[in-house]
């Protein structure tokens, strides 16, 4: 019979949030692969080792896993050394930190933009003119040190405000505008790129920087193309394109467009 004590519980426990955030930390980027790969190895070798006790295939496993290592990180070194800056980053501490806070005081964890109508005002408004529109709104992970690459603003969101930062030639327009705690951070600030092969060849660098920011934050982003005049939205890797005003409305609220 197999025993069962509270230190086994806690284990099974500690493991799984241990997967769990890493999981939320790699979700939409190119490292889930790598994620995926080592989940399904790891599981494989308990049951081969540790339940079915097959000592022969076990220590083929143990023999692959030595020489399987080195060739990961050969073949995987670049999604690696993403998600390594990624997990000891200072948004990925403070992310995590936030998110403990909420578990032990139950502290609500609903989106609370206090100018979305606002933002979705002056985001329709530059999509008539095809004016290209950049923003970035943040979530858990704190963005000072991507809104320190551009001008601080810090003032109220008015859809003004927002037009104008936008509006063709001025200074900041080409640059990403940052919104923070229901305040406009930042304008002109620079994002990293998104180096994913599978993005559709008709989006242009804007794009790539958005989908880059959601890669490594957990930030929103709201992008309004120059070319055709559409509006997208990013979260977590994932891209949609061409939304409408309910949409968006919806997607600032509850971080979905359903």
């Amino acid at each position: 019979m197999i025993e069962f004590h509270f230190k086994d519980l806690l284990d099974i426990l500690i493991v799984a949030f241990l997967l769990y955030q890493t999981y939320r930390l790699l979700k939409g980027t190119s490292g889930m692969n790598i994620f995926a790969v080592l989940l399904t190895f790891v599981i494989v070798w308990f049951l081969v080792s540790y339940v079915f006790q097959m000592e022969l295939l076990g220590s083929i496993i143990n023999k692959v896993a030595n020489v399987g290592i080195i060739l990961i990180v050969i073949l995987f070194q670049d999604e690696i050394r993403n998600f390594m800056t990624k997990l000891f980053s200072r948004t990925a501490t403070n992310g995590l930190v936030k998110r403990i806070k909420k578990m032990i005081f139950k502290v609500d964890d609903t989106n609370h933009i206090s100018g979305i109508e606002q933002i979705t005002q002056a985001v329709f408004n530059c999509a008539k003119t095809k004016t290209g529109v950049l923003i970035v709104i943040e979530q858990e992970a704190e963005l000072t040190h991507y809104g320190l690459s551009g001008e601080v603003i810090d003032a109220e969101i008015n859809s003004r405000l927002i037009e104008n930062i936008f509006f063709k030639n001025t200074p900041l327009h080409d640059g990403a505008m940052i919104i923070s705690k229901d305040r406009i951070m930042a304008a002109g600030c620079i994002l990293p790129v998104s180096n994913r092969t599978d993005i559709p060849k008709h989006l242009g660098l804007r794009h790539r920087a958005g989908l880059g920011m959601t890669e490594k934050t957990d930030a929103l982003v709201i992008i309004v193309s120059e070319e055709t005049g559409k509006v997208s939205c990013m979260k977590q890797g994932t891209l949609n394109l061409g939304i409408n005003k309910e949409e968006l409305t919806s997607f600032l609220k509850k971080g979905s467009i359903n």
